[in-house]
């Protein structure tokens, strides 16, 4: 990543702040994008304290007129953008059933449409240089559906189908563009203390917990390696072959463990502020309260990082299985 130029939406908290972090620590510059000013000076200092450079502009991802402009002051001032991290969120915690019309409108803004937007806008630039990389923050939750988070679920859909539709089109033009997915399991960051929710206790990711950190490093990675995905935690490819294979025994199980395992054991606070709309204010940084819980390691990541090793290690171990099978049947 040295002398490159990266752009992170979302990054004045959780998996942006600690992506952007990272980045910097590699050698890129960074153009941090967000809605939250004291986030984003926050993170910005951030890099620079540690002997990085950064620019930080406010924009909010579903209004492609500030997204555009954002992005032409991070070019203006860094230079021509090699990477562009889409990972804006929000989310709505409720039954389906008393969901709003305009919060579902709201999440899909942001979550889908803010990547359409970033993706469009990052093509822009990259098409003409035939150079350059765009990496979707995903979930597993792009390939499975769980209670209380349909409009979340659903942007997630929808932006494993666009990349998909894109991939695809990049490979037809022999387009050097390289545009990469990356599944997330539950994070411990900010986002559930600031979250809408409809819960009576407090909304919380679905164990495994993982920090953002290895998030972070995921996001990295693939920025820098050809991967069409990269599934970060056990449980992120649990539930994509969990699907595929037993679709009704996940809906059976979600449906019995789904709602106690998003929450915890204190209540919501009736002046509990979210961020559907505007941003709280304040520097949240990356780590949400479950710190104890979460765990800094991947061993679903630590092996797609050394796949060049591995793959050969196992190739080997396989046949020599198949001797000493074959050996034996022949005594």
């Amino acid at each position: 990543m040295e002398r490159r130029v990266v752009v992170v939406t979302g990054a004045s908290a959780g998996v942006g702040r600690a992506a952007a972090r990272r980045f910097a620590a590699e050698g890129a510059a960074v153009g941090l994008i967000a809605r939250g000013r004291d986030g984003l000076d926050a993170a910005r200092r951030e890099i620079e304290e540690a002997g990085g450079e950064a620019i930080a502009v406010q924009a909010d991802v579903s209004d492609y007129e500030q997204l555009e402009a954002a992005a032409e002051t991070i070019e203006s001032r860094l230079g021509q953008i090699d990477v562009w991290v889409n990972n804006a969120m929000v989310s709505v915690f409720s039954p389906v059933k008393e969901l709003r019309a305009d919060e579902v409108k709201r999440v899909t803004e942001v979550d889908y449409l803010g990547f359409v937007n970033g993706t469009l806008i990052a093509l822009k630039r990259m098409l003409p240089r035939d150079r350059g990389v765009i990496v979707q923050v995903g979930s597993a939750l792009a390939y499975r559906g769980i209670p209380l988070q349909a409009a979340y679920c659903g942007a997630k859909h929808a932006i494993q189908g666009f990349t998909e539709s894109l991939r695809c089109e990049l490979l037809h033009d022999r387009s050097r563009i390289r545009v990469t997915m990356v599944q997330m399991p539950g994070l411990n960051t900010p986002q559930f203390e600031w979250v809408k929710s409809r819960l009576p206790g407090k909304p919380k990711p679905v164990p495994p917990i993982y920090q953002p950190e290895v998030a972070a490093r995921a996001i990295t990675w693939a920025a820098r390696h050809p991967r069409r995905e990269v599934n970060v935690g056990g449980s992120t490819l649990a539930t994509v072959v969990g699907n595929n294979l037993v679709p009704e025994l996940l809906d059976r199980y979600l449906a019995r463990t789904g709602y106690k395992s998003q929450q915890r054991a204190e209540r919501v606070s009736p002046r509990r502020q979210d961020n559907l709309w505007q941003p709280v204010s304040g520097d949240h940084g990356a780590h949400g309260p479950f710190d104890r819980e979460a765990t800094n390691w991947s061993l679903e990541l630590w092996m797609t990082e050394r796949r060049r090793l591995l793959a050969p290690l196992a190739l080997l171990a396989s046949l020599a299985a198949v001797a000493m099978w074959s050996r034996r049947t022949r005594r």
